[in-house]
């Protein structure tokens, strides 16, 4: 089983202690220290929306350098289905493959290739009878997994234990890079290109593989003018026919692109990670009992959404469906027989991350909590973020977790100030909109 480990870092000189960040992020994991960020390793689900939202650059995600590929005698791209609605005016996807060849790539395998492998694996364990769980989450979001692994973990039996379709590619690619040049299995790189921080992190530490199956991961960010100068090379020159999926698995790329792959009727797909939270949350609660499989996409419109990618979502999902109109529905079939089929299953069962365990002592954790929910009732409830936490909640359980101070709350200090100085007033402590102190009317009214 894989430790949990990250690809979203802080860099500090950039960080100017704002505190935009804590409030966006899903599982609290990002404080405001001494004027700069920290990031709370263990809660971290490399969502990337603290990329998207820090507006001093500030927060970035650490993908592998091209260079990497020097590292190999011959090396497969896996281009994600994202990166096709990256580029203005495309009408043919052999046009982006065949310029990956041009950057430094041998060979190509596309992720949408696999998603309609894994699609199609689907359909034959719904036809099959195979059980499972009700109703069935997808696999295919690592940052989804993780979320589920640390905050709802009764849904884990619920996640389809399928590998991702970047993982199953990256499999395939490899045996059929050994079968063509006969060299052995580490002289060969395949690399993933990436719409989001969280495939990055997958790529080295994998849900539900007991190994890394990738090389490493590109961002769609970092490759995106090198490749955009080869594709223009190419315009006018006979390309290689190296496209080889269809609708079924480009669709993937966009919120409920797995889910029309299935080709069930009672799914729900949903995007965004706020959405994602909700969604998980009435799962738990029995309230959706009528859907058979849950597509989550923690990022707006799915990967098109990602935080490594360069286009708007919506216009990136848009030329994809315009590329989509001149593919075949499906060119792959899961033909694999016997002990091959297991070839897109877990190696492991996803365990329970308990890293908002307040103590492993059961008594312990109970007083804790006990003093976090006293505390809370004396704070103000309005979570302004001023102390670094996202909410009085958190900031409370910091305190009882010796991470914070109660007088790191302008509310405590001011309490603080007015029993120093006998005064009862001691609103020039704090920032403007905190003050009880009026000192101007409110807008249309006089005093």
């Amino acid at each position: 089983m894989n430790e949990l480990k990250h690809s979203v870092v802080l860099e500090y000189k950039r960080c100017r202690g704002c505190t935009t960040c804590i409030k966006s992020c899903p599982t609290e994991a990002i404080r405001v220290r001494n004027g700069k960020a920290a990031i709370l390793n263990a809660r971290c689900i490399d969502c990337g929306v603290c990329i998207q939202v820090c507006p001093h650059k500030a927060i970035k995600s650490i993908s592998d350098p091209l260079d990497m590929l020097k590292k190999f005698r011959y090396c497969v791209a896996l281009p994600e289905p994202a990166l096709y609605g990256q580029f203005h005016n495309m009408d043919d996807i052999d046009i982006i493959l065949n310029g990956l060849l041009e950057i430094g790539f041998h060979d190509v395998y596309e992720v949408s290739k696999a998603a309609e492998l894994v699609s199609d694996y689907q359909r034959q364990c719904i036809t099959g009878g195979v059980d499972r769980v009700m109703p069935q989450i997808s696999s295919a979001c690592p940052t989804v997994l993780r979320l589920i692994r640390m905050r709802f973990p009764k849904l884990i039996p619920n996640i389809a234990p399928v590998i991702t379709p970047v993982e199953l590619a990256a499999i395939l690619a490899r045996r059929e890079a050994v079968e063509k040049t006969g060299l052995k299995p580490e002289e060969i790189g395949v690399f993933s290109i990436v719409p989001c921080s969280s495939k990055v992190t997958a790529a080295l530490t994998p849900d539900g593989l007991n190994h890394p199956v990738l090389d490493g991961a590109f961002a769609i960010r970092d490759i995106y003018l090198r490749l955009l100068s080869a594709m223009k090379k190419l315009r006018g020159q006979e390309l290689r026919p190296l496209s080889s999926s269809g609708i079924m698995g480009v669709g993937w790329a966009y919120c409920g692109g797995e889910s029309a792959a299935r080709m069930g009727e009672r799914y729900v797909a949903v995007d965004g990670i706020s959405n994602v939270i909700r969604m998980l949350e009435e799962i738990e609660d029995g309230r959706l009992p009528e859907a058979d499989f849950i597509e989550l996409n923690a990022c707006v419109q799915g990967c098109v959404g990602g935080c490594l990618t360069v286009e708007n979502p919506y216009g990136a999902r848009m030329r994809i469906k315009k590329l989509m109109k001149g593919l075949p529905v499906s060119r792959n079939r899961f033909t694999f027989k016997g002990e091959d089929r297991d070839v897109v299953k877990f190696d492991y069962e996803l365990q329970y991350v308990p890293v908002f365990v307040l103590d492993e002592d059961r008594a312990a954790a109970m007083e804790k909590l006990a003093k976090i929910e006293a505390l809370e009732q004396q704070l103000p409830g309005l979570h302004c973020g001023s102390c670094g936490a996202p909410s009085c909640r958190a900031f409370a359980e910091d305190v009882v977790l010796g991470r914070a101070s109660e007088e790191d709350c302008i509310f405590k200090m001011r309490e603080r100030m007015q029993y120093m100085t006998g005064s009862s007033d001691a609103d020039e402590y704090l920032p403007a909109p905190f003050r009880h102190k009026k000192d101007l009317p409110p807008h249309g009214h006089k005093k």
